[in-house]
């Protein structure tokens, strides 16, 4: 699975240099491309943590991952100051989790 979200990674990246540099949708599309490499690597992370029995090791890999969503939270800022779609629907999907 790995190799598949890291292929699909490459391949966005490949075709932000084809598109007019420095546009808005350029830069909403280097923002999500950004959230899913943090997203995978929070992934990565925690999943070597739960397989390594070392505590200290585990502690730091579960830091490394806590890290990564800090990123997470930067780039969807960033993303949501200059997409007012993306910042409404975000609205809209959670308080359509809270009828739930």
């Amino acid at each position: 699975m790995k190799k598949l979200v890291r292929e699909t990674l490459n391949e966005l990246m490949a075709e932000i240099p084809t598109k007019i540099s420095g546009s808005k949708n350029t830069d909403e599309e280097i923002l999500r491309i950004g959230i899913i490499a943090e997203l995978d690597a929070i992934n990565l992370y925690e999943q070597m943590a739960s397989q390594t029995n070392n505590k200290k090791l585990k502690k730091l890999l579960l830091d490394i991952a806590k890290e990564e969503k800090t990123h997470v939270g930067e780039l969807q800022a960033f993303l949501l100051s200059i997409d007012k779609e993306q910042s409404a629907e975000l609205k809209t999907g959670e308080k359509e989790y809270k009828k739930i």
